[in-house]
């Protein structure tokens, strides 16, 4: 995997295409993504973030990633010295997105003329909002094993894939055991956590690109749309209809 150190602007809109990608890179400064439209997938080397209009993620310095649009998204940034870090984070976290926090970011994105001492006002009370999510499901660990690499590849392609552990192992060359050990060692999760959380992430996408409900859940490989709906409300507090419709809203 190679690494592109990319020069960072104090503030930055890109407009991606449905599945536009950004390919890997890190900067010398603190970056806070936020998608105004649309689904940004976040991915470094120890997982990846679903990021969705109501959340963003900070990127600490030097911290490799990449990003991958779902849907037209509207990718907004924001560049802080290293050494400004009100949080002290010192991974990815996904943050909570006020209505507040939301309309600083757009107006320090936006197009517009702001003087030096405008822009620095904006962005000290945009720091000032910043507040870590609560716990929902918006982070998937990447397992670094080779045998768990290639179940992960496996079931992203297809992440329906109804295939038990034991069956999968049986692909790879691999005890259901030792991949069930595997699994808990290197993501924290049992595998059908793991495989729930692959799906739910793979639901959030599809539902960004204008898929139905039905449709997603099936893909997904839910047994019915009412069991697709209960693990979307269990994991994210909303249905996947009103998920959609938030998706829309400017």
């Amino acid at each position: 995997m190679s690494i592109t150190r990319q020069p960072l602007p104090g503030s930055k809109l890109l407009r991606l295409t449905h599945r536009e990608r950004i390919d890997w890179h890190d900067h010398a400064e603190h970056q806070l993504v936020y998608p105004s439209s649309g689904i940004l997938r976040v991915s470094t080397s120890v997982g990846s973030w679903v990021v969705p209009p109501q959340r963003a993620v900070w990127l600490p310095a030097e911290v490799a990633h990449t990003h991958q649009a779902h849907g037209a998204t509207q990718m907004r940034s924001l560049a802080f010295p290293a050494e400004v870090n009100p949080l002290g984070l010192i991974q990815p976290t996904v943050l909570s997105v006020s209505a507040l926090l939301r309309e600083l970011i757009v107006a320090l994105t936006d197009e517009r003329t702001l003087t030096a001492d405008e822009r620095a006002d904006l962005q000290r009370v945009a720091l000032r909002q910043l507040a870590p999510a609560p716990a929902v499901r918006l982070h998937l660990p990447h397992p670094t094993d080779a045998r768990l690499r290639d179940v992960a590849a496996i079931l992203a392609d297809h992440p329906g894939d109804e295939r038990t552990l034991a069956e999968l192992g049986r692909a790879v060359g691999a005890g259901e055991r030792t991949l069930s050990r595997l699994f808990r060692r290197e993501t924290g999760m049992s595998f059908p956590q793991w495989r729930a959380q692959l799906r739910l992430h793979h639901s959030l996408t599809l539902l960004a690109t204008g898929q139905s409900v039905t449709t997603s859940a099936v893909t997904c490989g839910y047994r019915n749309p009412s069991a697709f709906i209960a693990a979307f409300r269990e994991a994210f507090g909303t249905t996947p209809a009103a998920y959609q419709r938030q998706l829309r809203q400017p």
